[in-house]
């Protein structure tokens, strides 16, 4: 990653003088991609460094109704869907982005908080449809019953590099063990990561929620209300 900061043909290349983006999510300026600030020299004031931003392409219309469509093919709610740009702060050496899903020390796997941010997304996404503005902030915020997250397992299928972005989506399923599913204070989830450059799942993860009631400090069941919006974000698979 070193010799690809000094090299200039390089997208990575940091001339001398300059600085990298401050935080990997950096939005960039207004001016071209590859805008650097200008030193008055008429001036004694010290030269300022300059700073290159750079941050993934916006998606075609297109390739975002192709990632759409292969994700409802999988029974996911089109209103559920999350989309999560790749930027070049979470690259690795191998440039792969280090920060994972759910395994932050593989240098094959995505952001961490790209499937958090898909399941929030997910839960306001019910959570209104149940009760509302109100509802979809008492459950983000754990104001009486919400979810609380007990156990992710990954696939990872391909690694992913910037420039790139992700479609992230998560839906309920019931687990074949007739004992799992028998547990009302439990829920499974399923989520996948699609790819617009690869166009492909990149990313297909199984999660275990659980129904938590945060005034008493303990797992429940919910009303039957909220257990059917749920359930409303479970489309069927078509392939």
């Amino acid at each position: 990653l070193l010799q690809a900061f000094k090299d200039p043909s390089s997208p990575f290349h940091i001339r001398p003088g300059e600085t990298g983006p401050a935080s990997p999510d950096e939005e960039p300026a207004d001016a071209p991609h590859d805008s650097r600030a200008t030193v008055d020299k008429g001036t004694d004031s010290p030269p300022s460094h300059s700073v290159r931003r750079t941050s993934p392409r916006d998606a075609s219309p297109a390739s975002l109704a192709e990632a759409r469509a292969a994700l409802v093919d999988r029974g996911f709610d089109p209103d559920v869907l999350w989309t999560q740009k790749i930027v070049w702060g979470d690259l690795d050496s191998f440039q792969c982005t280090v920060r994972g899903v759910a395994v932050p020390s593989s240098p094959h796997t995505h952001r961490p908080c790209d499937h958090l941010q898909s399941r929030i997304h997910w839960m306001s996404t019910f959570g209104e449809r149940f009760g509302g503005p109100s509802a979809a902030e008492a459950l983000l915020k754990g104001k009486g019953v919400s979810l609380i997250l007990k156990s992710i397992q990954v696939n990872f299928r391909r690694p992913v590099t910037h420039p790139d972005t992700l479609i992230v989506a998560h839906k309920p399923h019931r687990p074949a063990s007739t004992e799992l599913a028998a547990d009302a204070t439990h829920l499974h989830l399923r989520a996948s990561a699609y790819s617009l450059n690869q166009r492909a799942f990149v990313a297909h993860a199984e999660e275990v929620v659980v129904w938590y009631d945060y005034d008493r400090l303990k797992k429940c069941t919910p009303e039957q209300g909220l257990l059917n919006a749920v359930w409303a974000t479970a489309g069927k698979r078509r392939n």
